[in-house]
């Protein structure tokens, strides 16, 4: 067995035990009392406070224990006990749940709190303390009864946000949207900054985050902001990850540069993932070098969210260049791409995947996800072909097949593709061959909804107008904004509002509608109009 293996799996059996301790409450050791950490200045909730993963009777609460965002020294050498109450008015005179946490130095002093026993479909206001510390209140929320079909409920959902690209207004503007859940689709850290220079377009990319204690770093750079921390406080959020949360464009167990050691970065930036989100993960068979992130949340009747991993178990990008993994633009000279076997989910989770639609019992399925499913091609298919990106859904073609061909022979009612990555907005009909206009033995199966980043850039708007020429099921394209997507659902149709910020870079920015779309109850397809 090499050194680096062996490696691997000390440190996961070693994190697995960890988990298993927080999980349970136990420590081995005795908590430092509250008392040992007074000191003049001394805040403990400086990240905020979090909630997640929502079920008509459960939610998940989170903080992390820390004073000083941008100080790596942790604040005590032992565990931490943290108490905890959940109540059913914002005073909390009526307090419904309380209790103490264990927040343990191995997992950054984080706490998850997995609360049950909840009424579903209510909003509760929550809060943590330490000593005579109390953190920010905060407002979450069950999901409804499983057989219940409510009249309405509205998703914000967001991807992108480079720390160095822009200020968090958009999270402002997300709180005051109040949502009753947030998705959030990736990218919530980029590995790498800060930069060498005042303009990152211009800038050189330093300090790319490698070890546990990196990633803990930039995760607590990016919590200590208070328009992030203000969209937490107000609903729950379910989360996915994509690449920058590990390594830009890794696949897999591989990354760009073919690092050989890559599976132990890769289980550091997971642990960082679960010790800074307010996710309930069932189980840690060997430490944090896997982690099934992918879910379904029901909300009642009314909608089911999908949401899914396409980066821990996908095949290699194809066609990659000599001596590297990761992404690049082929053309039909790379047959690699065109493989019947490459998977961007793995074989468990289609699998997964299609019984959820199967069987469904919602009015809306809704697939969060991190990347443009929609082809783009970046020429003209019928004159050469076309030219793709590897590193999305165009790179693994056999694979969107599958799962387009999966709603067609299951049929779960009115399909919903949600997606970021890309930095746009992008609103598309979803159909099995691109290169054909709908028709009977084409139909559109679903209708995709891209929102561009919260602060990363994009390309000129010039150039996505000549990708909309070259793929007309993008019906609408947006790349010089940035912003979020809210969803409004009822029974009878989805209303969809892409929100672009006037200027990213002023923190009290204003936003206005850029465009609205209305998908009506049994007519996928992207429709104009709220």
């Amino acid at each position: 067995m090499d050194r680096q293996r062996r490696l691997f799996l000390q440190r996961a059996a070693r994190l697995a035990a960890i988990g298993a301790m927080g999980a349970t409450g136990a420590t081995g050791a005795a908590p430092l009392p509250a008392a040992g950490l007074a000191r003049s200045g001394w805040y403990p909730f400086r990240l905020g406070v979090a909630s997640g993963s929502p079920l008509p009777d459960a939610i998940v609460l989170w903080t992390r224990i820390l004073s000083e965002p941008g100080n790596p020294e942790a604040p005590a050498p032992g565990p931490v006990t943290v108490r905890w109450e959940l109540a059913d008015d914002q005073a909390f005179r009526r307090i419904v749940a309380s209790g103490n946490a264990s927040a343990l130095p191995e997992l950054a002093h984080s706490v998850h709190v997995d609360v049950t026993g909840l009424r579903p479909d209510r909003w509760y206001w929550y809060r943590f303390m330490l000593g005579d510390a109390v953190s920010p209140v905060a407002r979450t929320r069950t999901a409804p009864a499983r057989d219940a079909m409510p009249g309405r409920m509205r998703l914000a959902y967001a991807s992108c946000q480079h720390w160095e690209f822009g200020e968090y207004a958009a999270h402002r503007h997300i709180a005051a949207a109040a949502p009753d859940l947030v998705a959030f689709l990736g990218d919530y850290i980029y590995e790498w900054g800060p930069y060498d220079a005042a303009h990152p377009s211009s800038a050189r990319r330093t300090s790319e985050s490698v070890t546990l204690a990196d990633y803990r770093a930039r995760y607590a750079q990016y919590k200590a902001d208070l328009q992030l921390q203000a969209a937490h406080h107000a609903a729950p959020w379910i989360v996915t990850w994509d690449d920058h949360e590990v390594a830009n464009d890794y696949a897999n167990d591989r990354d760009g540069a073919l690092d050989p050691a890559f599976m132990l970065r890769r289980a550091a930036a997971y642990q960082a993932f679960y010790e800074h989100m307010p996710v309930r993960l069932q189980a840690l068979p060997d430490g944090y070098a896997h982690m099934r992130i992918y879910e379904r949340y029901d909300w009642g009747r009314l909608a089911r969210f999908h949401v899914l991993d396409d980066r821990q178990y996908r095949s290699h990008q194809a066609c990659a260049r000599p001596g590297r993994g990761g992404s690049t633009s082929v053309e039909r000279a790379c047959s690699d791409r065109l493989q019947p076997g490459r998977t961007l989910l793995g074989a468990t989770q289609e699998a997964w995947l299609a019984q959820g639609m199967a069987a469904s019992p919602a009015r809306w399925n809704i697939l969060a996800q991190q990347t443009l499913m929609a082809q783009c091609s970046q020429t003209p298919v019928a004159r050469d072909g076309g030219r793709f990106w590897t590193d999305g859904w165009d790179g693994y073609p056999a694979a969107r097949n599958r799962l387009l061909d999966m709603i067609r022979r299951h049929r779960p009612a009115n399909p919903l593709v949600i997606s970021g990555d890309v930095h746009s907005f992008f609103a598309s009909d979803l159909q099995r061959d691109f290169n054909r206009a709908p028709s009977a033995d084409n139909p559109v199966l679903a209708t995709e909804f891209c929102g561009t980043s919260v602060t990363s850039n994009s390309r000129p708007q010039s150039r996505t107008e000549q990708y909309l020429a070259m793929n007309p099921h993008i019906r609408y394209g947006r790349s010089d904004r940035r912003g979020f997507v809210t969803m409004d659902l009822t029974p009878q149709a989805a209303t969809v509002l892409f929100q672009a910020l006037d200027d990213v870079r002023d923190a009290a920015s204003g936003i206005a509608t850029a465009a609205a779309f209305t998908v009506p109850n049994g007519r996928p397809g992207v429709m104009p109009g709220a």
